[in-house]
């Protein structure tokens, strides 16, 4: 689909001429266009968008909206399982298979559009319950799949997978989180420490002494080619977040919050 492969979508020639769209975006043929920017509400929260047209070896201008990661994401976590179709459509082998045929069941994205306001709101009237919704929710933001989403539409292998912050009591559920940098936080002593590792789930389970009550973590999944260079980066985030906080060594810190860095390991240059 291409909501979830390209942040996007066409708008059909009906729909335009209903909403007035090149009455009020025909000039608009790059996201650089100020012009093109619009608003996109979705579950409660909003997203910047751009909407383009093109004409370039066509009939007539098509015109698309866009949408950042952000909404994407968002959008594959409310439509779980079409998500995961369209990676199975991806999957299979036989280029004659119709995912859709195989695997059927609808789900229904509507779009709304606000001119007065440049706002297009998006309402998921109906989606298809996963099968296993708590696995399927955890993969969803996981390393793991990330990959393969990024393999299927051949975005590269030299991608850094950011991952948001998280309970300590989801750490044995983390799949994928291999050759990372992690950030761990006590919110009760209000202490940072800043790590690496090759298998984060065994390095954090093996227990950490200065900072043993952290209660939240976070990570980045590094590509295979960072690999070798993993502890320079994680001295290079070390010394970063000491000219933040106060710190071990007594680098001068700009004091933007009352947390504390915990490592001993500071590089002084």
């Amino acid at each position: 689909m291409s909501l979830f492969e390209h942040s996007g979508t066409a708008i059909p020639a009906w729909v335009c001429r209903m909403w007035d769209i090149p009455g009020l975006f025909n000039h608009c043929s790059s996201k650089r266009n100020p012009d093109s920017e619009v608003t996109l509400s979705f579950a409660q929260r909003k997203f910047e968008g751009w909407l383009t047209v093109s004409s370039k070896g066509r009939a007539g201008p098509r015109y698309r909206l866009w949408f950042g990661d952000d909404l994407t994401l968002s959008l594959k976590r409310t439509f779980l399982m079409s998500y995961m179709r369209s990676l199975e459509g991806k999957l299979t082998a036989s280029k004659s298979v119709v995912i859709e045929k195989k695997i059927p069941f609808w789900e229904f994205l509507d779009i709304e559009f606000d001119s007065d306001q440049r706002v297009f709101k998006l309402s998921s009237y109906y989606y298809q319950e996963p099968s296993f919704p708590e696995l399927f929710s955890r993969l969803i933001g996981s390393p793991a799949l990330q990959k393969v989403d990024d393999e299927l539409h051949k975005k590269g292998p030299k991608r850094v997978y950011k991952q948001g912050w998280k309970n300590r009591e989801e750490l044995e559920y983390e799949i994928g989180a291999k050759n990372v940098i992690y950030t761990l936080i006590d919110t009760e002593r209000k202490l940072i420490y800043v790590g690496e590792a090759t298998d984060l789930v065994k390095r954090l389970t093996q227990g950490h002494p200065i900072i043993s009550n952290w209660n939240y973590f976070r990570y980045n999944v590094l590509p295979e080619s960072l690999a070798p260079f993993r502890v320079d980066l994680e001295r290079m985030a070390i010394r970063d977040m000491a000219e933040l906080l106060r710190n071990k060594k007594g680098i001068d810190f700009l004091n933007i919050s009352d947390y504390q860095l915990v490592n001993e390991k500071v590089d002084i240059r």
